[in-house]
């Protein structure tokens, strides 16, 4: 699912190749479900203006669609990614980043031509996101690494982030961009500084593998879940202190709350699952 930037509606995708629109304060659904993909939707992301929203499938492409009337406002893209883990607008709206199981990156106008493509990764691309200024490319993998990009030609690998012991499933930015968070179906959840590049404080961990991960636009919580069907929410200045059960906020929390004021969360498995 993905929550429009204003938090007042949010879409999900299903397994049966349709989305929803959803109204956060009555908690009901918007008209009739959008129907286009022929395969399960993976992924979901609005446009920063919130007059779009991308949509990621296992068919391969990516469709845009207007929240407003449930349609699709372009021809879809076909990405050649196989099956579409993410695709993230940039911050202008004026591009789309997409990846997929086939471990290249690429990078879409509007009309959707292919700007360029970026290769390095050696397995699955799960998870991006961009800077705020959209010169960079952040992108979490199947190999196990995290990678920044930059984006005038792709070509320039600049970091290379290494601690997970299993596929990276999602990755944040930190609101002030001091912080990149991730999530690996090695059950934990890392902090790196992107001065040092290097992982700060304990891993925090789940009893399972991860699947989401959500940072709020104060920046001062880290929201996780997993298949340990448990969210957690941990306070960031702790967790950069300490490590264990002592950075935890608190344990179950409603998904209504997560969604309402957690834009970036999203799930996301690999495996299907």
């Amino acid at each position: 699912m993905a929550v429009c930037p204003d938090h007042s509606m949010v879409v999900s995708g299903s397994v049966d190749g349709r989305l929803r629109l959803w109204n956060v304060e009555e908690g009901g659904a918007v008209g009739d479900p959008w129907e286009g993909h022929s395969a399960r939707v993976r992924c979901l992301d609005w446009s920063p203006n919130t007059r779009e929203i991308a949509s990621g499938s296992h068919d391969g492409t990516i469709r845009r669609w207007n929240p407003n009337t449930g349609r699709q406002i372009a021809p879809p893209i076909e990405t050649g990614h196989g099956v579409v883990y993410a695709a993230k607008y940039s911050p202008r709206g004026d591009k789309c980043a997409s990846c997929g199981s086939d471990s290249v990156i690429r990078v879409w106008s509007k009309d959707g031509k292919l700007l360029i493509e970026i290769k390095g990764h050696g397995n699955s691309v799960n998870s991006l996101c961009w800077s705020k200024d959209g010169a960079y490319i952040f992108s979490g993998s199947g190999d196990m690494t995290i990678r920044k990009w930059q984006f005038i030609d792709g070509k320039e690998l600049l970091v290379v982030l290494r601690g997970h012991t299993n596929i990276v499933t999602s990755i944040c930015l930190s609101p002030n961009e001091c912080h990149l968070v991730s999530a690996s179906s090695d059950y934990s959840v890392r902090i790196w500084d992107l001065k040092t590049n290097q992982q700060v404080g304990h891993p925090l961990l789940h009893d399972d593998e991860l699947l989401a991960l959500a940072i709020p636009s104060d920046g001062r919580y880290i929201t996780s879940a997993g298949k340990d069907t448990k969210v957690y929410v941990w306070s960031v200045e702790a967790a950069l202190k300490q490590s264990g059960n002592q950075v935890r906020v608190r344990a179950y929390i409603a998904v209504v709350h997560i969604i309402s004021n957690s834009p970036c969360m999203a799930t996301h498995s690999p495996t299907g699952s």
